[in-house]
């Protein structure tokens, strides 16, 4: 009972002091919003980058030239030049590796794709037939090129969706077109599927593949027969079981190892990675973001926490004869102490519930300024936070007033004008 009437005293002493009360609440509200306005950002980018690793092939195995972990600085920097389409083929050969499911190499160049004076400049990617199948990727218009393609060094191309409608107009039309890449002529063979959104490099739809060995021939300019003209940047792999998947880079990498004639003991000439791998360290950097934003906006609460205090103070200050008053006819000391706490945690929290709303207007602004790139997402345990911390401010801030109000002597309150 002492604890619904010390909420009653707390209502309506906020009451008698509207104006006051707001502006104190306004440091909390702010914070409370900043919290989970930025916290949602933080949250929502996580979600964005899951879903595109997610998306950008079943189990994926991604095997990269050089060696980016070795201990030997010159390893990260030399020239990567140690995978080439034979270490593809190697790969894909079932007599080698059994839990493979498709294996597409890659190369990319910068490319400038044009139409009818329509120019689009994005990157080209060299691959292989199985690219579709790897990458996740589904033809909406037309098909995918074949073998036969890439061992006729064919020039045709796959266009992105977003790529196709720019140049064309229409998705569906593009098929059977030519467009020039980089001056030569392509025939348009399929459009992807729309995916939205924006990948990790741009938009997604913003894509154009063609055979890998047009790609190194055409746009590399190495002397045909060298071992430079079968060198391919990326090998990604699907593999064929989820469960096997460590065993699998296991054998990757031993027949690498043996195919580079790598000694024992010596470091890779290659990197691999699988999604998992990728997922992990994308889903703690952006973890690491999302708590050093919420710190960013902490600092708000604290703010509005020392503005709770100071105008506690204030109110003992104003109210000691009230005090000396209550103490004057049996208030104790705890009865003093818990008005004034109460008193400020209610002042908090309500600042809280109304900074919950205004994080949800923040949200919303977010999501249209970042359409397209990602959405904000207002967690439960983020507003969870904002509320408990914003209830520990006002506890926290509230305890000094409130000791100060307990401890004030009942005789000297009464004289005190």
């Amino acid at each position: 009972m002492r604890l619904v009437e010390n909420l009653r005293m707390a209502l309506r002493s906020l009451m008698s002091r509207k104006m006051r009360s707001v502006l104190t609440m306004l440091g909390i509200i702010i914070g409370t919003g900043a919290v989970i306005g930025l916290v949602s950002v933080g949250s929502g980018v996580t979600a964005s980058i899951t879903s595109q690793v997610e998306g950008m092939g079943a189990n994926l195995i991604i095997i990269q030239a050089g060696n980016y972990n070795a201990s030997s600085q010159q390893s990260n920097f030399r020239p990567q030049d140690t995978l080439t389409l034979k270490d593809a083929e190697a790969i894909a050969d079932e007599t080698q590796i059994n839990n493979v499911a498709g294996v597409a190499p890659q190369m990319s160049t910068m490319g400038q794709l044009s139409f009818q004076g329509t120019v689009v400049n994005l990157q080209v990617t060299g691959s292989s037939e199985d690219y579709d199948i790897v990458n996740n990727r589904v033809v909406e218009f037309g098909t995918f090129f074949s073998q036969v393609d890439v061992d006729a060094y064919a020039r045709v191309v796959v266009l992105g969706s977003a790529t196709a409608e720019t140049l064309f107009g229409d998705a569906e039309s593009a098929v059977g077109q030519q467009v020039r890449i980089n001056k030569l002529n392509f025939t348009v063979v399929g459009v992807f599927e729309s995916l939205g959104g924006t990948g990790l490099s741009g938009t997604r739809d913003n894509t154009a593949v063609i055979p890998i060995t047009t790609a190194i021939r055409r746009f590399r300019n190495e002397r045909a027969g060298s071992s430079a003209s079968t060198r391919v940047d990326t090998i990604y792999v699907s593999a064929a079981d989820k469960e096997n998947i460590d065993t699998t880079v296991a054998e990757i990498t031993d027949l690498l190892r043996t195919r580079h004639k790598i000694e024992i003991g010596a470091d890779d000439d290659f990197t691999i990675s699988t999604q998992e791998d990728m997922l992990s360290s994308l889903t703690q950097i952006t973890q690491i973001m999302t708590i050093f934003l919420g710190a960013i906006a902490g600092i708000s609460l604290l703010v509005g926490g020392i503005g709770i205090m100071n105008i506690m103070l204030v109110s003992v200050t104003e109210r000691t004869r009230e005090i000396g008053i209550r103490k004057a006819v049996g208030a104790k000391r705890s009865d003093i102490l818990l008005q004034f706490l109460v008193e400020s945690v209610v002042l908090s929290v309500i600042g809280g519930a109304i900074g919950i709303g205004f994080g949800w207007i923040i949200s919303l602004v977010i999501n249209q300024v970042a359409a397209g790139m990602f959405s904000s997402v207002i967690t439960a345990s983020s507003i969870l936070m904002a509320v408990g911390f914003s209830f520990g401010v006002g506890l926290f801030f509230g305890i000094y007033p409130a000791n100060r109000a307990a401890a004030l002597n009942p005789i000297d309150a009464l004289r005190y004008e």
